[in-house]
């Protein structure tokens, strides 16, 4: 019963700050992955070319080629977040192994660095500076959920997360991102740490 509702919480039972029905949305990336061939798109097998990058904010119930590829094998996205919070871990998905067609395209070193962006208006500030959250390298032998720790100490608020990675798993033409999810909390303010609800 409690693997049932584990997967019913989305997966893993965390707060997911860059959920795109959340709020949360890619504001910049590196090239998307639009083969030509001819003057029209190539289809190539098992990857959903014309996804939009707001498809790696979402959930892909497994499903092999529901991801928003980028051209070549390393690259970047940047999120906004719902709100800003502290920071306590990253979680990054490909598709199962059992139901993969290639995972040559799955990211693999990948660093993630964080930062608080003011909108226009706004007094309170978090690190304005980017500063490096978490370096992982994305493992084919683990589960295709796979979950990293914030390693920097006394991170602050964010409300801006970018991933970069420097290699994928051996494609030299694309990389798909499944899904990247951000987990913490959002800060206490002063005059609501004493009340009760």
């Amino acid at each position: 019963m409690r693997e049932i509702e584990k997967h019913a919480a989305d997966g893993i039972g965390r707060v997911d700050y860059a959920v795109a029905s959340g709020g949360g949305r890619v504001v910049r990336h590196s090239e998307a992955y639009l083969p030509k061939r001819g003057g029209l798109t190539a289809w190539i097998p098992g990857v959903d070319v014309g996804a939009k990058p707001e498809k790696m904010l979402q959930p892909s119930f497994g499903e092999p080629g529901q991801c928003f590829a980028i051209q070549g094998s390393s690259g970047f996205v940047e999120i906004k977040l719902k709100s800003g919070i502290i920071p306590e871990a990253v979680t990054l998905e490909h598709v199962s192994k059992d139901v993969a067609y290639d995972r040559s395209t799955a990211p693999k070193d990948c660093l993630v660095s964080g930062w608080y962006e003011e909108t226009p208006g706004e007094t309170q500030s978090g690190h304005a500076a980017r500063m490096a959250l978490a370096e992982f390298t994305y493992d084919l032998e683990k589960n295709n959920v796979q979950t990293f720790d914030v390693s920097a100490p006394d991170v602050g608020v964010i409300n801006m997360i970018r991933l970069d990675f420097t290699s994928n798993h051996g494609s030299s033409q694309l990389t798909c991102m499944y899904r990247l999810r951000v987990h913490g909390h959002e800060p206490v303010s002063p005059g609501t740490a004493g009340s009760q609800a």
